[in-house]
Protein backbone atom coordinates (compact mmCIF):
# COMPACT_ATOMS: atom_id res chain seq x y z
CA UNK A 1 0.00 0.00 0.00
CA UNK A 2 2.91 2.22 0.79
CA UNK A 3 4.54 1.39 -2.58
CA UNK A 4 0.98 2.64 -4.09
CA UNK A 5 0.70 5.73 -2.43
CA UNK A 6 4.29 6.73 -3.27
CA UNK A 7 3.36 5.98 -6.95
CA UNK A 8 0.53 8.05 -7.19
CA UNK A 9 2.80 11.01 -5.85
CA UNK A 10 5.41 10.53 -8.61
CA UNK A 11 2.66 10.67 -10.80
CA UNK A 12 2.07 13.85 -10.20
CA UNK A 13 5.52 15.39 -10.83
CA UNK A 14 6.19 13.86 -13.93
CA UNK A 15 8.97 11.81 -12.80
CA UNK A 16 9.19 9.27 -15.64
CA UNK A 17 12.48 7.80 -14.46
CA UNK A 18 11.46 7.31 -10.71
CA UNK A 19 7.95 6.12 -11.83
CA UNK A 20 9.16 3.22 -14.45
CA UNK A 21 11.90 2.30 -11.79
CA UNK A 22 8.61 2.22 -8.93
CA UNK A 23 6.42 0.34 -11.04
CA UNK A 24 9.28 -2.19 -12.00
CA UNK A 25 9.85 -2.86 -8.35
CA UNK A 26 5.99 -3.08 -7.15
CA UNK A 27 6.17 -5.93 -10.30
CA UNK A 28 8.88 -7.50 -8.81
CA UNK A 29 7.34 -8.02 -5.73
CA UNK A 30 3.87 -9.09 -6.97
CA UNK A 31 5.51 -11.29 -8.89
CA UNK A 32 7.43 -13.25 -6.33
CA UNK A 33 4.02 -13.38 -4.47
CA UNK A 34 2.49 -17.06 -4.05
CA UNK A 35 -1.55 -17.60 -4.24
CA UNK A 36 -2.83 -19.31 -1.32
CA UNK A 37 -2.93 -23.29 -2.72
CA UNK A 38 -5.88 -23.84 0.08
CA UNK A 39 -8.66 -25.83 -0.74
CA UNK A 40 -12.07 -24.59 0.69
CA UNK A 41 -15.85 -25.88 0.32
CA UNK A 42 -18.83 -24.14 0.14
CA UNK A 43 -21.68 -25.85 1.08
CA UNK A 44 -25.04 -24.03 -1.03
CA UNK A 45 -27.31 -25.31 1.62
CA UNK A 46 -26.14 -24.51 5.07
CA UNK A 47 -23.95 -21.56 4.12
CA UNK A 48 -20.84 -23.04 5.72
CA UNK A 49 -17.30 -23.20 4.33
CA UNK A 50 -14.70 -25.95 5.26
CA UNK A 51 -11.30 -26.28 4.47
CA UNK A 52 -10.60 -29.41 2.78
CA UNK A 53 -6.58 -29.74 1.36
CA UNK A 54 -4.16 -27.88 -1.04
CA UNK A 55 -3.86 -28.01 -4.45
CA UNK A 56 -0.62 -29.71 -5.58
CA UNK A 57 2.30 -27.47 -7.04
CA UNK A 58 0.93 -23.21 -8.10
CA UNK A 59 -2.08 -21.90 -7.69
CA UNK A 60 -4.17 -21.29 -10.88
CA UNK A 61 -5.80 -17.71 -10.51
CA UNK A 62 -8.47 -16.31 -13.44
CA UNK A 63 -9.50 -19.82 -14.15
CA UNK A 64 -12.51 -21.93 -14.73
CA UNK A 65 -12.53 -24.68 -12.77
CA UNK A 66 -14.95 -27.69 -14.30
CA UNK A 67 -15.91 -30.86 -12.84
CA UNK A 68 -15.84 -34.22 -15.04
CA UNK A 69 -16.52 -36.93 -13.46
CA UNK A 70 -15.15 -37.16 -10.40
CA UNK A 71 -12.26 -34.92 -11.03
CA UNK A 72 -11.52 -30.89 -11.17
CA UNK A 73 -9.96 -29.62 -14.15
CA UNK A 74 -8.13 -26.25 -13.83
CA UNK A 75 -7.25 -24.91 -16.94
CA UNK A 76 -4.84 -22.10 -17.52
CA UNK A 77 -5.13 -18.90 -15.72
CA UNK A 78 -2.39 -16.75 -13.89
CA UNK A 79 0.00 -19.03 -11.01
CA UNK A 80 1.33 -15.05 -10.21
CA UNK A 81 0.24 -11.20 -10.56
CA UNK A 82 0.23 -11.02 -14.08
CA UNK A 83 2.32 -14.34 -15.45
CA UNK A 84 -0.10 -16.91 -17.16
CA UNK A 85 0.40 -20.26 -17.53
CA UNK A 86 -0.54 -23.16 -20.08
CA UNK A 87 -0.72 -26.01 -17.77
CA UNK A 88 -4.01 -27.67 -16.89
CA UNK A 89 -4.13 -29.27 -13.25
CA UNK A 90 -6.07 -32.08 -12.57
CA UNK A 91 -7.96 -33.00 -8.72
CA UNK A 92 -9.34 -35.55 -7.77
CA UNK A 93 -12.52 -35.66 -5.36
CA UNK A 94 -11.92 -38.35 -2.94
CA UNK A 95 -15.28 -39.37 -1.75
CA UNK A 96 -16.00 -40.16 2.10
CA UNK A 97 -16.58 -43.24 2.73
CA UNK A 98 -17.65 -44.43 6.22
CA UNK A 99 -15.51 -46.48 8.35
CA UNK A 100 -18.61 -49.09 8.49
CA UNK A 101 -16.56 -51.72 10.63
CA UNK A 102 -17.11 -54.79 11.71
CA UNK A 103 -20.23 -54.65 14.03
CA UNK A 104 -22.62 -52.91 11.42
CA UNK A 105 -21.25 -55.14 8.75
CA UNK A 106 -22.43 -58.74 11.11
CA UNK A 107 -25.44 -56.58 12.25
CA UNK A 108 -26.44 -56.22 9.22
CA UNK A 109 -25.85 -59.66 7.66
CA UNK A 110 -27.87 -61.03 10.46
CA UNK A 111 -30.23 -58.67 9.91
CA UNK A 112 -30.74 -59.61 6.38
CA UNK A 113 -30.41 -63.48 7.43
CA UNK A 114 -33.75 -63.20 9.81
CA UNK A 115 -35.37 -61.87 6.44
CA UNK A 116 -34.57 -64.95 4.84
CA UNK A 117 -35.96 -66.79 7.49
CA UNK A 118 -38.98 -65.29 7.61
CA UNK A 119 -39.74 -66.25 4.43
CA UNK A 120 -38.52 -70.04 4.67
CA UNK A 121 -40.70 -69.91 8.01
CA UNK A 122 -43.88 -68.86 6.25
CA UNK A 123 -43.22 -70.96 3.10
CA UNK A 124 -44.79 -74.16 4.75
CA UNK A 125 -48.11 -72.36 5.24
CA UNK A 126 -48.32 -71.33 1.20
CA UNK A 127 -50.60 -75.08 0.12
CA UNK A 128 -52.65 -72.75 -2.23
CA UNK A 129 -52.81 -69.55 -4.10
CA UNK A 130 -55.34 -68.13 -1.56
CA UNK A 131 -52.59 -68.47 1.21
CA UNK A 132 -49.59 -67.39 -1.45
CA UNK A 133 -51.81 -64.43 -2.14
CA UNK A 134 -53.63 -63.24 0.39
CA UNK A 135 -52.30 -65.56 3.60
CA UNK A 136 -55.54 -67.55 4.11
CA UNK A 137 -57.45 -64.04 5.95
CA UNK A 138 -55.05 -64.62 9.48
CA UNK A 139 -53.35 -61.48 9.38
CA UNK A 140 -53.91 -59.57 12.12
CA UNK A 141 -55.44 -56.25 11.43
CA UNK A 142 -52.30 -54.10 13.23
CA UNK A 143 -49.93 -55.63 11.17
CA UNK A 144 -51.49 -55.52 7.83
CA UNK A 145 -51.97 -51.66 9.00
CA UNK A 146 -48.21 -51.39 9.30
CA UNK A 147 -47.65 -52.87 6.06
CA UNK A 148 -49.56 -50.74 4.49
CA UNK A 149 -47.50 -48.32 5.72
CA UNK A 150 -44.42 -49.82 4.95
CA UNK A 151 -45.58 -50.20 1.11
CA UNK A 152 -46.37 -46.72 0.85
CA UNK A 153 -43.05 -45.78 3.02
CA UNK A 154 -39.85 -47.28 1.03
CA UNK A 155 -36.80 -46.16 0.84
CA UNK A 156 -37.98 -43.04 -1.31
CA UNK A 157 -39.65 -41.51 1.68
CA UNK A 158 -37.32 -43.02 4.34
CA UNK A 159 -34.10 -41.30 2.66
CA UNK A 160 -35.73 -38.53 0.51
CA UNK A 161 -38.15 -36.38 2.68
CA UNK A 162 -35.16 -36.04 5.22
CA UNK A 163 -33.12 -34.91 2.32
CA UNK A 164 -35.96 -32.04 1.52
CA UNK A 165 -36.78 -31.29 4.99
CA UNK A 166 -32.52 -30.69 5.10
CA UNK A 167 -32.37 -28.95 1.38
CA UNK A 168 -35.60 -27.15 1.62
CA UNK A 169 -38.56 -26.86 4.31
CA UNK A 170 -41.65 -28.69 6.04
CA UNK A 171 -43.86 -28.15 2.77
CA UNK A 172 -43.93 -31.24 1.57
CA UNK A 173 -45.23 -32.39 5.25
CA UNK A 174 -48.70 -31.26 4.63
CA UNK A 175 -49.33 -34.61 2.29
CA UNK A 176 -49.21 -36.60 5.12
CA UNK A 177 -52.86 -35.06 6.18
CA UNK A 178 -54.28 -35.94 3.35
CA UNK A 179 -54.23 -39.78 4.10
CA UNK A 180 -56.62 -39.42 7.02
CA UNK A 181 -58.96 -37.34 4.29
CA UNK A 182 -58.57 -40.56 2.57
CA UNK A 183 -59.05 -43.26 4.48
CA UNK A 184 -62.95 -42.47 5.11
CA UNK A 185 -63.40 -42.35 1.30
CA UNK A 186 -61.95 -46.14 1.05
CA UNK A 187 -63.63 -47.56 3.88
CA UNK A 188 -66.78 -46.24 2.88
CA UNK A 189 -66.76 -46.57 -0.87
CA UNK A 190 -63.88 -48.98 -2.05
CA UNK A 191 -63.72 -51.52 0.98
CA UNK A 192 -66.97 -52.90 0.61
CA UNK A 193 -66.60 -53.87 -3.27
CA UNK A 194 -62.96 -55.37 -2.33
CA UNK A 195 -64.62 -57.81 0.28
CA UNK A 196 -67.77 -58.56 -0.49
CA UNK A 197 -67.26 -59.40 -4.20
CA UNK A 198 -64.89 -62.08 -3.23
CA UNK A 199 -61.96 -60.70 -5.50
CA UNK A 200 -58.08 -61.57 -5.49
CA UNK A 201 -57.32 -58.44 -7.17
CA UNK A 202 -58.82 -55.04 -7.71
CA UNK A 203 -59.23 -55.10 -11.31
CA UNK A 204 -61.47 -58.45 -11.13
CA UNK A 205 -63.91 -55.59 -10.20
CA UNK A 206 -63.63 -53.55 -13.26
CA UNK A 207 -64.15 -56.45 -15.24
CA UNK A 208 -67.15 -57.25 -13.22
CA UNK A 209 -68.69 -53.84 -13.70
CA UNK A 210 -67.65 -53.10 -17.27
CA UNK A 211 -65.68 -55.83 -19.35
CA UNK A 212 -62.37 -57.40 -19.79
CA UNK A 213 -61.33 -54.66 -22.03
CA UNK A 214 -61.54 -52.09 -18.95
CA UNK A 215 -59.83 -54.74 -16.88
CA UNK A 216 -56.58 -55.79 -18.80
CA UNK A 217 -56.59 -51.67 -19.52
CA UNK A 218 -56.20 -51.81 -15.39
CA UNK A 219 -54.23 -54.23 -14.85
CA UNK A 220 -51.85 -53.23 -17.14
CA UNK A 221 -51.24 -49.62 -16.35
CA UNK A 222 -50.61 -50.99 -12.90
CA UNK A 223 -47.99 -53.34 -14.39
CA UNK A 224 -46.22 -50.61 -16.02
CA UNK A 225 -46.22 -48.38 -13.21
CA UNK A 226 -44.80 -51.00 -10.58
CA UNK A 227 -41.69 -51.68 -12.69
CA UNK A 228 -41.01 -47.93 -13.15
CA UNK A 229 -41.32 -47.89 -8.97
CA UNK A 230 -39.43 -51.06 -8.79
CA UNK A 231 -36.41 -49.25 -9.72
CA UNK A 232 -36.70 -46.18 -8.05
CA UNK A 233 -36.93 -47.67 -4.87
CA UNK A 234 -34.08 -49.99 -5.58
CA UNK A 235 -31.82 -46.99 -6.73
CA UNK A 236 -32.31 -44.62 -4.28
CA UNK A 237 -30.85 -46.28 -1.24
CA UNK A 238 -28.17 -48.39 -3.26
CA UNK A 239 -27.08 -44.96 -4.40
CA UNK A 240 -26.72 -43.70 -0.95
CA UNK A 241 -25.37 -46.39 0.59
CA UNK A 242 -22.73 -47.09 -2.23
CA UNK A 243 -21.82 -43.04 -1.45
CA UNK A 244 -21.17 -43.45 1.82
CA UNK A 245 -20.44 -46.84 2.88
CA UNK A 246 -18.15 -47.90 -0.39
CA UNK A 247 -20.56 -50.60 -1.80
CA UNK A 248 -20.43 -50.92 -5.07
CA UNK A 249 -24.02 -49.58 -6.37
CA UNK A 250 -24.85 -52.26 -8.87
CA UNK A 251 -23.68 -54.91 -6.11
CA UNK A 252 -26.27 -53.15 -3.41
CA UNK A 253 -28.72 -53.13 -6.05
CA UNK A 254 -27.85 -57.42 -7.25
CA UNK A 255 -28.12 -58.00 -3.20
CA UNK A 256 -31.41 -56.41 -2.33
CA UNK A 257 -33.14 -57.59 -5.46
CA UNK A 258 -32.00 -61.56 -4.80
CA UNK A 259 -33.07 -61.62 -1.30
CA UNK A 260 -36.33 -59.72 -1.85
CA UNK A 261 -37.12 -62.56 -4.69
CA UNK A 262 -35.85 -64.97 -2.59
CA UNK A 263 -38.01 -64.71 0.81
CA UNK A 264 -40.97 -63.41 -1.75
CA UNK A 265 -41.21 -66.52 -3.64
CA UNK A 266 -40.72 -68.76 -0.81
CA UNK A 267 -43.05 -66.90 1.92
CA UNK A 268 -46.11 -64.75 -0.49
CA UNK A 269 -47.54 -62.55 1.14
CA UNK A 270 -47.50 -63.45 4.93
CA UNK A 271 -43.68 -63.11 4.55
CA UNK A 272 -43.90 -59.79 2.90
CA UNK A 273 -46.07 -58.70 5.41
CA UNK A 274 -44.45 -59.41 8.61
CA UNK A 275 -41.16 -58.49 7.19
CA UNK A 276 -42.88 -55.31 6.81
CA UNK A 277 -43.94 -54.96 10.29
CA UNK A 278 -39.99 -55.53 11.24
CA UNK A 279 -38.94 -52.83 9.22
CA UNK A 280 -41.50 -50.47 10.71
CA UNK A 281 -40.45 -51.06 14.06
CA UNK A 282 -36.48 -50.59 13.06
CA UNK A 283 -36.66 -47.50 10.72
CA UNK A 284 -39.00 -45.95 13.09
CA UNK A 285 -36.75 -46.48 15.59
CA UNK A 286 -33.63 -45.61 13.99
CA UNK A 287 -35.02 -41.76 13.49
CA UNK A 288 -35.41 -41.95 17.30
CA UNK A 289 -32.16 -42.75 18.06
CA UNK A 290 -30.63 -40.16 15.22
CA UNK A 291 -33.16 -37.26 16.89
CA UNK A 292 -31.81 -38.33 20.53
CA UNK A 293 -28.42 -38.55 19.20
CA UNK A 294 -28.00 -35.34 17.71
CA UNK A 295 -30.09 -33.38 20.50
CA UNK A 296 -27.38 -35.20 22.90
CA UNK A 297 -24.20 -34.05 20.59
CA UNK A 298 -25.49 -30.22 20.22
CA UNK A 299 -26.91 -29.89 23.66
CA UNK A 300 -29.59 -27.45 22.77
CA UNK A 301 -32.75 -28.17 21.72
CA UNK A 302 -33.89 -24.47 21.48
CA UNK A 303 -30.70 -23.72 19.63
CA UNK A 304 -31.59 -26.29 17.07
CA UNK A 305 -35.23 -24.94 16.16
CA UNK A 306 -34.10 -21.48 16.24
CA UNK A 307 -31.18 -21.84 14.09
CA UNK A 308 -34.11 -23.32 11.77
CA UNK A 309 -36.24 -20.67 12.20
CA UNK A 310 -34.16 -18.24 11.67
CA UNK A 311 -32.40 -19.76 8.49
CA UNK A 312 -36.45 -20.84 6.81
CA UNK A 313 -36.01 -24.69 7.54
CA UNK A 314 -39.03 -24.53 9.18
CA UNK A 315 -41.30 -22.64 6.91
CA UNK A 316 -44.71 -24.82 5.97
CA UNK A 317 -46.92 -23.18 4.65
CA UNK A 318 -46.50 -20.68 0.78
CA UNK A 319 -49.81 -18.93 0.27
CA UNK A 320 -48.53 -17.99 -3.35
CA UNK A 321 -50.79 -18.42 -6.28
CA UNK A 322 -48.40 -20.63 -8.60
CA UNK A 323 -48.80 -22.57 -11.13
CA UNK A 324 -45.21 -23.33 -11.89
CA UNK A 325 -43.45 -23.41 -8.32
CA UNK A 326 -44.59 -25.85 -5.38
CA UNK A 327 -46.75 -24.08 -3.37
CA UNK A 328 -49.49 -24.59 -0.10
CA UNK A 329 -52.56 -24.96 -2.43
CA UNK A 330 -51.28 -27.22 -5.35
CA UNK A 331 -48.65 -29.09 -2.84
CA UNK A 332 -52.24 -30.23 -0.61
CA UNK A 333 -54.81 -31.15 -3.62
CA UNK A 334 -51.73 -32.26 -5.76
CA UNK A 335 -51.14 -34.89 -2.38
CA UNK A 336 -54.48 -35.65 -1.76
CA UNK A 337 -54.43 -37.22 -5.38
CA UNK A 338 -51.39 -38.88 -5.49
CA UNK A 339 -52.23 -40.86 -2.57
CA UNK A 340 -55.82 -41.17 -3.61
CA UNK A 341 -54.88 -43.12 -6.32
CA UNK A 342 -52.59 -45.75 -4.30
CA UNK A 343 -54.71 -46.17 -1.48
CA UNK A 344 -57.68 -47.00 -3.88
CA UNK A 345 -56.38 -49.09 -7.04
CA UNK A 346 -52.76 -50.19 -6.49
CA UNK A 347 -53.19 -53.99 -6.16
CA UNK A 348 -49.62 -53.97 -3.51
CA UNK A 349 -51.97 -52.08 -1.03
CA UNK A 350 -55.88 -53.30 -1.68
CA UNK A 351 -54.10 -56.75 -1.28
CA UNK A 352 -53.92 -56.03 2.05
CA UNK A 353 -56.98 -55.04 2.40
CA UNK A 354 -58.43 -58.72 1.61
CA UNK A 355 -55.26 -60.15 4.05
CA UNK A 356 -57.45 -59.50 7.60
CA UNK A 357 -60.39 -62.03 8.41
CA UNK A 358 -63.32 -59.45 8.09
CA UNK A 359 -64.04 -56.15 6.66
CA UNK A 360 -64.21 -54.17 10.39
CA UNK A 361 -60.36 -55.85 10.63
CA UNK A 362 -59.51 -54.32 7.46
CA UNK A 363 -60.72 -51.15 8.42
CA UNK A 364 -58.96 -50.92 11.38
CA UNK A 365 -56.08 -51.45 9.51
CA UNK A 366 -56.57 -48.77 7.10
CA UNK A 367 -57.39 -46.03 9.80
CA UNK A 368 -54.10 -47.60 11.80
CA UNK A 369 -51.93 -46.87 8.66
CA UNK A 370 -53.67 -42.69 8.44
CA UNK A 371 -52.89 -42.21 12.10
CA UNK A 372 -49.01 -43.45 12.11
CA UNK A 373 -48.56 -41.42 9.17
CA UNK A 374 -48.37 -38.23 10.73
CA UNK A 375 -46.25 -38.81 14.23
CA UNK A 376 -43.74 -40.64 11.49
CA UNK A 377 -43.80 -38.14 8.87
CA UNK A 378 -43.36 -35.30 11.75
CA UNK A 379 -40.33 -37.83 12.95
CA UNK A 380 -38.76 -37.83 9.13
CA UNK A 381 -39.38 -34.41 8.63
CA UNK A 382 -37.52 -33.59 12.37
CA UNK A 383 -34.59 -35.36 11.03
CA UNK A 384 -33.78 -33.10 8.28
CA UNK A 385 -34.20 -30.47 10.22
CA UNK A 386 -32.07 -31.53 12.86
CA UNK A 387 -29.43 -32.74 10.02
CA UNK A 388 -29.01 -29.44 8.63
CA UNK A 389 -28.47 -28.10 12.38
CA UNK A 390 -26.11 -30.47 12.78
CA UNK A 391 -24.17 -30.24 9.72
CA UNK A 392 -24.34 -26.35 9.75
CA UNK A 393 -22.24 -26.81 12.90
CA UNK A 394 -20.15 -29.35 11.16
CA UNK A 395 -19.11 -28.66 7.87
CA UNK A 396 -16.36 -30.43 8.04
CA UNK A 397 -18.58 -33.71 8.07
CA UNK A 398 -19.97 -33.35 4.52
CA UNK A 399 -18.69 -34.71 1.82
CA UNK A 400 -17.71 -33.00 -1.41
CA UNK A 401 -20.11 -33.69 -4.40
CA UNK A 402 -22.40 -35.95 -2.61
CA UNK A 403 -26.23 -35.57 -3.59
CA UNK A 404 -28.72 -34.63 -0.63
CA UNK A 405 -30.55 -37.84 -0.43
CA UNK A 406 -26.94 -39.34 0.83
CA UNK A 407 -26.95 -37.40 3.94
CA UNK A 408 -29.05 -39.20 6.07
CA UNK A 409 -27.10 -42.49 4.89
CA UNK A 410 -23.39 -40.12 5.85
CA UNK A 411 -24.90 -39.73 9.22
CA UNK A 412 -26.22 -43.42 10.36
CA UNK A 413 -22.97 -44.94 9.16
CA UNK A 414 -20.39 -41.83 10.09
CA UNK A 415 -21.66 -40.73 14.06
CA UNK A 416 -24.41 -43.69 15.32
CA UNK A 417 -22.68 -46.25 17.47
CA UNK A 418 -21.73 -49.67 15.88
CA UNK A 419 -24.46 -51.72 15.47
CA UNK A 420 -27.21 -48.82 15.63
CA UNK A 421 -25.69 -47.70 12.55
CA UNK A 422 -25.35 -51.09 11.09
CA UNK A 423 -29.12 -52.36 11.80
CA UNK A 424 -30.39 -48.62 10.37
CA UNK A 425 -28.54 -49.54 7.30
CA UNK A 426 -30.13 -52.83 7.58
CA UNK A 427 -33.46 -51.02 7.77
CA UNK A 428 -32.93 -48.82 4.85
CA UNK A 429 -32.11 -52.43 2.85
CA UNK A 430 -35.01 -53.66 4.41
CA UNK A 431 -37.08 -51.01 3.05
CA UNK A 432 -36.05 -50.71 0.02
CA UNK A 433 -36.26 -54.67 -0.10
CA UNK A 434 -40.05 -54.29 1.45
CA UNK A 435 -40.99 -52.03 -1.11
CA UNK A 436 -39.89 -54.77 -4.13
CA UNK A 437 -41.19 -57.65 -2.67
CA UNK A 438 -44.75 -55.74 -2.55
CA UNK A 439 -44.54 -55.16 -5.85
CA UNK A 440 -43.49 -58.43 -7.59
CA UNK A 441 -45.96 -59.82 -5.34
CA UNK A 442 -48.44 -57.93 -6.19
CA UNK A 443 -47.48 -58.23 -10.20
CA UNK A 444 -47.23 -61.66 -9.52
CA UNK A 445 -51.37 -61.53 -8.13
CA UNK A 446 -51.92 -59.62 -11.22
CA UNK A 447 -50.38 -61.37 -13.73
CA UNK A 448 -51.96 -64.56 -12.07
CA UNK A 449 -55.12 -63.96 -11.26
CA UNK A 450 -56.22 -61.52 -14.22
CA UNK A 451 -54.43 -63.38 -17.07
CA UNK A 452 -53.18 -66.63 -16.52
CA UNK A 453 -56.30 -67.34 -14.64
CA UNK A 454 -58.31 -65.25 -16.61
CA UNK A 455 -57.35 -66.56 -19.89
CA UNK A 456 -56.01 -70.64 -19.34
CA UNK A 457 -57.98 -73.46 -20.09
CA UNK A 458 -56.20 -75.84 -17.88
CA UNK A 459 -55.79 -73.34 -14.94
CA UNK A 460 -54.80 -75.17 -11.25
CA UNK A 461 -54.10 -74.63 -8.17
CA UNK A 462 -50.23 -76.29 -8.85
CA UNK A 463 -50.06 -74.27 -11.96
CA UNK A 464 -51.14 -71.40 -10.82
CA UNK A 465 -48.93 -71.69 -7.76
CA UNK A 466 -45.92 -72.10 -9.95
CA UNK A 467 -46.74 -69.27 -12.39
CA UNK A 468 -46.97 -66.89 -9.64
CA UNK A 469 -43.34 -67.86 -8.38
CA UNK A 470 -42.12 -67.91 -11.52
CA UNK A 471 -43.68 -64.33 -12.81
CA UNK A 472 -42.34 -63.14 -9.10
CA UNK A 473 -39.12 -64.03 -9.96
CA UNK A 474 -39.15 -62.55 -13.61
CA UNK A 475 -40.37 -59.22 -12.52
CA UNK A 476 -37.42 -59.21 -9.89
CA UNK A 477 -34.96 -59.74 -12.02
CA UNK A 478 -36.69 -57.03 -14.33
CA UNK A 479 -36.79 -54.60 -11.83
CA UNK A 480 -32.89 -55.27 -10.43
CA UNK A 481 -32.66 -54.58 -14.32
CA UNK A 482 -34.56 -51.29 -14.50
CA UNK A 483 -32.51 -50.19 -11.16
CA UNK A 484 -29.30 -50.69 -12.95
CA UNK A 485 -30.50 -48.88 -15.91
CA UNK A 486 -31.19 -45.98 -13.24
CA UNK A 487 -27.75 -46.16 -11.91
CA UNK A 488 -26.38 -45.72 -15.07
CA UNK A 489 -27.86 -42.86 -16.11
CA UNK A 490 -28.69 -41.13 -13.15
CA UNK A 491 -31.87 -38.86 -12.49
CA UNK A 492 -31.69 -35.45 -9.88
CA UNK A 493 -34.52 -35.92 -7.72
CA UNK A 494 -35.70 -39.27 -7.08
CA UNK A 495 -38.35 -38.15 -4.55
CA UNK A 496 -39.78 -35.77 -7.33
CA UNK A 497 -39.41 -38.41 -10.51
CA UNK A 498 -41.56 -40.87 -8.50
CA UNK A 499 -44.65 -38.34 -7.83
CA UNK A 500 -44.33 -37.60 -11.57
CA UNK A 501 -44.53 -41.70 -12.21
CA UNK A 502 -47.54 -41.79 -9.62
CA UNK A 503 -49.13 -38.92 -11.67
CA UNK A 504 -48.78 -39.85 -14.82
CA UNK A 505 -50.07 -43.70 -14.51
CA UNK A 506 -52.22 -43.13 -11.55
CA UNK A 507 -54.27 -40.84 -12.55
CA UNK A 508 -55.99 -42.76 -15.48
CA UNK A 509 -56.77 -45.84 -13.24
CA UNK A 510 -58.10 -43.91 -10.28
CA UNK A 511 -60.62 -42.47 -12.37
CA UNK A 512 -61.60 -45.44 -14.06
CA UNK A 513 -62.66 -46.68 -10.51
CA UNK A 514 -64.49 -43.29 -9.56
CA UNK A 515 -66.56 -43.79 -13.10
CA UNK A 516 -67.37 -47.46 -12.18
CA UNK A 517 -68.31 -46.75 -8.80
CA UNK A 518 -70.07 -43.44 -8.51
CA UNK A 519 -71.27 -43.17 -12.38
CA UNK A 520 -73.95 -45.68 -13.41
CA UNK A 521 -74.33 -44.45 -16.74
CA UNK A 522 -70.70 -44.96 -17.31
CA UNK A 523 -69.76 -47.98 -19.87
CA UNK A 524 -66.68 -49.30 -20.68
CA UNK A 525 -66.39 -47.36 -24.10
CA UNK A 526 -66.85 -44.37 -22.74
CA UNK A 527 -64.38 -45.07 -19.33
CA UNK A 528 -61.87 -46.48 -22.13
CA UNK A 529 -61.91 -42.95 -23.97
CA UNK A 530 -61.83 -41.00 -20.82
CA UNK A 531 -59.07 -43.11 -19.94
CA UNK A 532 -56.96 -42.69 -23.27
CA UNK A 533 -57.67 -38.64 -23.28
CA UNK A 534 -56.20 -38.32 -19.68
CA UNK A 535 -52.72 -39.90 -20.53
CA UNK A 536 -52.91 -37.99 -23.68
CA UNK A 537 -53.24 -34.54 -21.59
CA UNK A 538 -51.17 -35.59 -19.15
CA UNK A 539 -48.19 -36.27 -21.53
CA UNK A 540 -48.89 -33.19 -23.15
CA UNK A 541 -48.97 -30.97 -20.04
CA UNK A 542 -45.69 -32.60 -19.15
CA UNK A 543 -44.12 -31.76 -21.88
CA UNK A 544 -45.36 -28.81 -23.14
CA UNK A 545 -46.35 -26.57 -19.82
CA UNK A 546 -44.55 -25.65 -16.96
CA UNK A 547 -46.58 -26.57 -14.37
CA UNK A 548 -45.57 -28.40 -11.55
CA UNK A 549 -46.52 -32.25 -11.15
CA UNK A 550 -48.62 -31.77 -8.38
CA UNK A 551 -51.22 -30.23 -10.56
CA UNK A 552 -50.65 -33.54 -13.04
CA UNK A 553 -53.72 -35.56 -11.34
CA UNK A 554 -55.39 -32.41 -10.64
CA UNK A 555 -55.85 -32.32 -14.10
CA UNK A 556 -55.89 -35.94 -15.45
CA UNK A 557 -58.71 -37.14 -12.95
CA UNK A 558 -61.29 -34.54 -14.02
CA UNK A 559 -60.56 -34.59 -17.65
CA UNK A 560 -61.02 -38.37 -17.57
CA UNK A 561 -63.49 -38.70 -15.45
CA UNK A 562 -66.14 -36.06 -17.38
CA UNK A 563 -64.46 -37.16 -20.62
CA UNK A 564 -65.38 -40.99 -19.98
CA UNK A 565 -68.97 -39.54 -18.64
CA UNK A 566 -69.65 -37.73 -21.60
CA UNK A 567 -68.69 -40.23 -23.70
CA UNK A 568 -70.41 -42.91 -22.17
CA UNK A 569 -73.70 -40.77 -23.03
CA UNK A 570 -72.33 -40.85 -26.71
CA UNK A 571 -71.96 -43.64 -27.43
CA UNK A 572 -74.36 -46.42 -26.65
CA UNK A 573 -73.09 -49.56 -25.54
CA UNK A 574 -75.11 -52.04 -23.20
CA UNK A 575 -74.12 -51.42 -19.65
CA UNK A 576 -75.62 -54.59 -17.41
CA UNK A 577 -74.68 -53.69 -14.12
CA UNK A 578 -76.06 -55.25 -10.84
CA UNK A 579 -76.81 -53.50 -7.92
CA UNK A 580 -73.68 -54.41 -6.03
CA UNK A 581 -71.24 -52.94 -8.24
CA UNK A 582 -72.58 -49.48 -7.91
CA UNK A 583 -72.60 -47.10 -5.10
CA UNK A 584 -75.61 -46.89 -3.04
CA UNK A 585 -76.57 -45.47 0.10
CA UNK A 586 -78.79 -48.48 -0.11
CA UNK A 587 -75.49 -50.87 -0.34
CA UNK A 588 -73.52 -48.67 2.11
CA UNK A 589 -76.22 -49.09 4.77
CA UNK A 590 -76.55 -53.07 4.24
CA UNK A 591 -72.87 -53.12 4.52
CA UNK A 592 -72.59 -51.23 7.95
Amino acid sequence: MALQNELQELEQTKDSKKIDSLQMEITRIFQNTNFSRTIWAYHTITDTWSRRGEIPGSTQLVADAEQWGDQIIIAYGEIAPGIRTPQINKINIQPQRADFGLVNYITLITYLALVIGIGWYFSRRNNSTSDFFLAGGRIPWWAAGLSIYATMLSAITYLSQPALAYSYDWQAYLGYFTILLIVPIVITYYLPFFRKLNITTAYEYLEKRFNIVIRIFGSASFLFFQLARMGVVLYLPALALSTVVGIDIYLAIVLMGVLAILYTVLGGIEAVIWTDVIQVVVLIGGLILGLIYIAVDIGDLGYIFNTALEDGKLKLFDFRWSWTEVVTWSLFLGSFALNFAPYTTDQAVVQRYLTTADEAASRKSIWLNGIISIPAGLLIFAMGTFLYVFFKDNPDFIAVGMQNDGIFPLFIANHLPPGVAGLVIAGIYSASMSSLDSSMHSVSTVVTIDYYKRFSNNYSEDNAMRVAKWVTIGVGVLGTGVACFMAAFPIASLFFFFQEIVGLFGSALASIFILGIFFRKANWAGTLVGAVLSVIVLVLVKYYTPLNFYIYPLIAIPVCVIGGYVASLLIPVQNNITENLVYSKKAIKQNN
